[in-house]
């Protein structure tokens, strides 16, 4: 069952989101805050951009190198490449919830796709990102603006064993988490 902007709202008052936003923001900006069914995430100003050098990643042996921290209000995404970045809000995800997220429309319209993974139950941290540009033509994120809209999903049961319970090798991160085996 797809919860509520109040439920949203009440989970976010007890430290489910935070920094936490109770309306959305617009004005001037790519939108965040609470939606109609989800809450719209923002970006953090520090970003892993690759570098230019043509080199293999490996998720099962993922060489950190390969990447050049860039920390800034703007991030420039060369034609055809990503960006791994990191949301603002760090989130609690209660033990009934499953989130899935979804690139937001603006970004989308640019050519640019956001993948993230679905937040399983009881699962916390800050959420790593990948941004791809799939244009042409370099496009810019806005670091403290939207990238991507959660959407809570609340199960009749709580289901058997969390992502807290299995100990997630992900658990409780802070920063851009890179992959882990």
């Amino acid at each position: 069952m797809v919860k509520n902007d109040r439920w949203i709202i009440d989970m976010a008052e007890k430290g489910m989101i935070d920094p936490f936003n109770n309306a959305q923001v617009r004005k001037g900006v790519i939108s965040f805050g609470v939606s109609s069914y989800g809450y719209d995430i923002r970006i953090s100003d520090e970003f892993k951009v690759p570098r230019p050098a043509g080199r293999v990643i490996d998720p099962k042996c993922f060489d950190d190198d390969n990447f050049l921290d860039y920390k800034g209000d703007v991030c420039e995404i060369p034609a055809n490449s990503y960006v791994i970045c990191r949301s603002l809000e760090y989130l609690r995800i209660p033990r009934e919830t499953l989130v899935i997220c979804f690139g937001k429309s603006t970004y989308a319209r640019s050519g640019v796709i956001v993948n993230i993974t679905p937040l399983e139950p009881e699962w916390e941290g800050h959420i790593t990102i990948s941004v791809s540009n799939t244009s042409p033509f370099p496009v810019r994120l806005y670091a403290n603006e939207g990238i991507a809209q959660i959407v809570f999903l609340e199960a009749k049961e709580l289901c058997e064993t969390s992502y807290a319970d299995k100990k997630g090798k992900y658990q409780a991160q802070k920063g851009i988490v890179l992959p882990k085996i």
